[in-house]
């Protein structure tokens, strides 16, 4: 029989890799769980093991298929709500639907806010998430919600890339905060490019605010897509001088033609983390890399479970 608050690791099957990662660190096995579909594509879920009084974490990113990895971490959480689980933390590495956070015309869905609706309804206790595309998502939701940023994965790695020539880059207008976080830790200065979006995933770059000159330029965001804004805004910085092109994105969504575009831009290196697993495509890109968020989700999770500060995370 389980003790009360005996903690519990599940994971549905958006990052099955990543769950099992954080499961070495903490030094715990996976739970048992069925996770699958009914032959008409209904998701099924059945626990196989107690969670009577334990707290549970459940770990599903809400990457594609997102509509579907949505539900079944909605399954997921009744299921453990049900069997009587005394917590229950969705861990969401990647929250989806975080770019439509606000109504940015007429007769449009705050669907941000929808799926955080659908996560309280079915009874989740607390979410823990990283790189939210805007921060003011926590405020959707009435229960604790922890927002890690990825600057201590990156931090170690990107130690090579200090030098006196070096220069951090935001995508856009929204993006400063986090660069300048960056730019700080790198002791270097700040550029920013000022773009136009006239339509989802296609954007025109405008011009660069600051000099970027015999620059290597870093461009720090949160998600990359289709690649479309992050290889014009590489061409433009090339265009204005730069002498290389890397970026640090933590949320590889890389969906369509994105691979491509990268593989044909004059982007020198893509640095992602594991929030979302890589295609097979993306996979064999020899400018992609891939670090892992695991052993900081780790951490977080002792934290909550102990009921331990996780504020020094939050770096």
């Amino acid at each position: 029989m389980n003790k009360d608050g005996e903690l519990i690791v599940f994971t549905g099957t958006s990052n099955p890799e990543l769950a099992k990662a954080i499961c070495r660190y903490l030094d715990v096995p996976l739970g048992k769980a069925i996770v699958s579909q009914f032959a008409d594509g209904e998701t099924r879920i059945e626990l196989q093991q107690n969670v009577r009084g334990s707290d549970v974490y459940i770990i599903q990113s809400t990457s594609a298929p997102a509509n579907h990895n949505i539900m079944e971490a909605l399954i997921m959480i009744d299921a453990c709500r049900r069997a009587s689980a005394r917590t229950i933390t969705l861990v969401c590495p990647y929250f989806g639907y975080a770019r439509q956070e606000r109504k940015s015309s007429p007769r449009t869905p705050i669907s941000a806010k929808v799926v955080s609706d659908l996560y309280e309804a079915v009874g989740v206790s607390r979410i823990l998430t990283l790189e939210l595309h805007t921060a003011a998502i926590q405020g959707f939701f009435s229960i604790p919600v922890d927002h890690l940023f990825a600057k201590p994965v990156y931090s170690e790695y990107f130690q090579k890339f200090e030098n006196e020539d070096m220069i951090v880059v935001s995508p856009d207008a929204g993006g400063v905060e986090r660069a300048r976080a960056f730019a700080k830790l790198l002791n270097c200065g700040l550029a920013i490019i000022d773009k136009r979006r006239d339509r989802p995933n296609e954007s025109d770059v405008m011009h660069i605010i600051g000099d970027v000159t015999g620059k290597h330029c870093l461009i720090i965001d949160d998600i990359v897509d289709t690649a479309g804004s992050l290889t014009k805004a590489a061409a433009s910085l090339k265009a204005n001088g730069a002498v290389s092109i890397s970026a640090a994105i933590t949320h590889a969504v890389l969906s369509g033609p994105a691979v491509g575009r990268i593989e044909e831009s004059c982007i020198e290196e893509l640095i992602v983390t594991d929030s979302i697993p890589l295609s097979p495509l993306a996979a064999k890109c020899s400018k992609i890399v891939q670090i892992s968020v695991a052993e900081l989700l780790a951490k977080a999770i002792r934290r909550i479970h102990n009921q331990d500060s996780v504020s020094s995370l939050f770096i």
